[in-house]
């Protein structure tokens, strides 16, 4: 491979190809219709309301104090 070559990696190339297309919509906003941006910006709030529910259940079980293990006796023989 040659100073100029990169190695492809395809995880990068999706990016790449979403922020090219995010910017797009964004320059030609007259060309989707408004109900559409309001979906989407509904769909982003209820994303960040779920991840908000997973962290407040991850902080309550870890608030909860542990239960105390009790030892169990046993007779030997």
């Amino acid at each position: 491979m040659t100073a100029t070559e990169k190695e492809f990696v395809f995880e990068d190339w999706v990016s790449e190809g979403v922020k090219g297309i995010r910017s797009r919509l964004r320059r030609r906003r007259g060309l989707l219709p408004e109900e559409f941006h309001n979906h989407m910006r509904a769909a982003r709030k209820e994303t960040l309301l779920a991840v908000r529910s997973l962290l407040d259940a991850a902080i309550e079980a870890m608030e909860k104090p542990s239960p105390k293990k009790k030892a169990t006796k046993i007779k030997v023989e």
